[in-house]
């Protein structure tokens, strides 16, 4: 039986997602990884995508960590530590994929660099707003690989990683909403239009750099950027405060 329950009481404001990060931590090791010996058919220009995506992936999380550490709510840090897991974990999904089809990793890129050396010099609101950037791109992303139908072990890693982004958006929403919740109506909305401008050149960057990737999979460049804009806005309400509120996590009760 489940139920959805709000973050708050004793055990903090994110309890239920801190629960939540455990319950797919004992979920995934349940269900053990994807049949890597089987292999995978990855074009050459699926294999360029998928390794500069690992890159990104393959971060420690240290600085994301030690700010929210810094926030001064434990059951924040300790949810924020498994979402680095998670990310953690993705990279390594990417990697065995890449081995299953006879390819390596990189070890650097340029636009994962960047992208680390813009979030180091930010607070903490001001860095989930640039990983958020990262993060609904990489829904449209995974989606794409997923339904592209190229390859069965692609699809299910694919679909492995975007099940985990669908649940970090909505976290990370949850975190900025109330960061930004003491600005004024205009004050919030000018940030979160700032956001989306972030986003849409963000989109057409990866829709330069990984165009080849996407038409392989049925995806043009023009549809991924209208897709990743479009789907800004409802995630621009909810930080804003105009939109729903994230809702917590359902919980197992037990």
């Amino acid at each position: 039986m489940f139920k959805n329950t709000r973050d708050g009481g004793g055990d903090g404001r994110y309890a239920s997602w801190t629960r939540d990060f455990e319950s797919e931590r004992e979920r995934r090791a349940r269900q053990g990884d994807p049949e890597w010996a089987r292999g995978a058919a990855l074009p050459p220009a699926l294999v360029r995508s998928l390794r500069r995506f690992q890159v990104g992936e393959n971060g420690d999380g240290a600085e994301l960590i030690g700010k929210a550490d810094r926030a001064g709510d434990p059951t924040y840090a300790a949810a924020a530590r498994l979402f680095v897991a998670e990310e953690r974990n993705h990279a390594r999904l990417l990697a065995e994929l890449l081995a299953a089809g006879g390819a390596g990793t990189l070890e650097a890129h340029w636009s994962d660099t960047a992208f680390v050396r813009l979030r180091r010099l930010l607070g903490l609101r001001l860095e989930l707003l640039v990983l958020m950037v990262a993060e609904v791109v990489a829904l449209r992303y995974y989606r794409t690989l997923r339904d592209g139908r190229v390859d069965p072990l692609l699809s299910e890693v694919a679909g492995r990683v975007l099940a985990d982004e669908e649940r970090h958006v909505p976290f990370h929403c949850a975190r900025l909403r109330e960061g930004f919740a003491h600005l004024p109506g205009p004050a919030r909305r000018l940030v979160t239009a700032g956001w989306r401008a972030l986003l849409a050149g963000a989109a057409c960057v990866v829709a330069a750099d990984h165009g080849a990737a996407l038409r392989r999979c049925g995806v043009t460049r023009r549809e991924f950027v209208r897709d990743v804009v479009s789907s800004s806005a409802p995630v621009a309400a909810t930080i804003a405060g105009a939109g729903p509120a994230p809702a917590a996590p359902a919980v197992l009760l037990t």
